[in-house]
This record gives C-alpha cells, sequence and structure tokens, in this order.
C-alpha cells in the first residue's frame, strides 16, 4: 500500500504542477504578451490594428497624429516606410530606465528623432515604437510621453 500510496501522490504533484503552468501561461497571455515579435523585431507604424487603435496604456494620455508638429508627422511616416532616417541613431533601442512607458522586455521600444527648426541638435522631441505598432511622442526628452491615436 506504501508503494500505490507514492505512485499516487506522485499523479497528483504531476497534476497540480501541470495546472499551475496552464494558469501561468494564461495569465502571461491575458496581460498583452500574447503575438509579441521575436526581440529585435521592429514592427512597422502599419503593424497597429486599423481602425481599432486601443490606447496601451489607461495611464498616458493620447494625442491624434493630426495634432502632432508636422515634424512628428514626417518622422511617422519615415518610420512606416522603413526610412532613410536623418539620425544615425534613429531606430536604436530605446531602454525605458524611467519606466515612463508600459514595461516591456529589452529591445521592445525603439526611438526615432523628430526635427526640431533652429536646433544645433538631435533636440529633445522623439517618437518611440513599440513591437505591438504603438507609437508615444515625447517632445522634452523622454520627461513625458503621449500615445499616438491614428484613427485622428
Amino acid at each position: 500500500m506504501t508503494s500505490s500510496m507514492t505512485s499516487r501522490n506522485r499523479m497528483i504533484a504531476v497534476a497540480v504542477l501541470l495546472v499551475c503552468a496552464i494558469a501561468a501561461a494564461g495569465a502571461y497571455a491575458l496581460t498583452g504578451h500574447q503575438d509579441k515579435p521575436a526581440t529585435g523585431a521592429r514592427p512597422s507604424a502599419s503593424a497597429a490594428p486599423a481602425g481599432g487603435w486601443t490606447p496601451d496604456s489607461a495611464a498616458l494620455a493620447d494625442v491624434c497624429r493630426t495634432k502632432l508638429p508636422g515634424q512628428a508627422r514626417d518622422t511617422l511616416t519615415l518610420i512606416a516606410r522603413g526610412g532613410p532616417y536623418p539620425y544615425r541613431s534613429d531606430g536604436i533601442v530605446f531602454e525605458n530606465r524611467e519606466s515612463r512607458l508600459p514595461r516591456q522586455r529589452t529591445g521592445y521600444y525603439h526611438e526615432y528623432t523628430v526635427v526640431t527648426p533652429g536646433s544645433g541638435d538631435r533636440g529633445t522631441r522623439r517618437v518611440v515604437t513599440g513591437g505591438a505598432g504603438e507609437q508615444y511622442w515625447t517632445a522634452d526628452h523622454y520627461a513625458s510621453f503621449q500615445e499616438i491615436d491614428a484613427r485622428c
């Protein structure tokens, strides 16, 4: 009887582990990690669902694409085309060190310069894109962000 109890206990332990693994996978998928591109993949601006835009983060204000400065809209067009970009550092990984954007794995976000007329350098304006196609605008060098709504 002792060996049958040991065998039964093992089966229960395996079943519990299996249920936990399935629950963890489901929770991971529900937190928005499903269908994300592999690390290093760069989506185009068209990766966002057409007509079905939903804010990625309720904590971030959104801004209509048409309300952005013309240079920001030009940058979004370059991103959709895949370049060429005016600055060598455009398209580099944005590390989100201050955690002002939703937390994601390293390599998820990429940054692009928005030309600032009259500036002798890259200036403070950027568009940051996420791996699922989301786009963010900052006019103050990452101190604050707005999520770009392409529907308006």
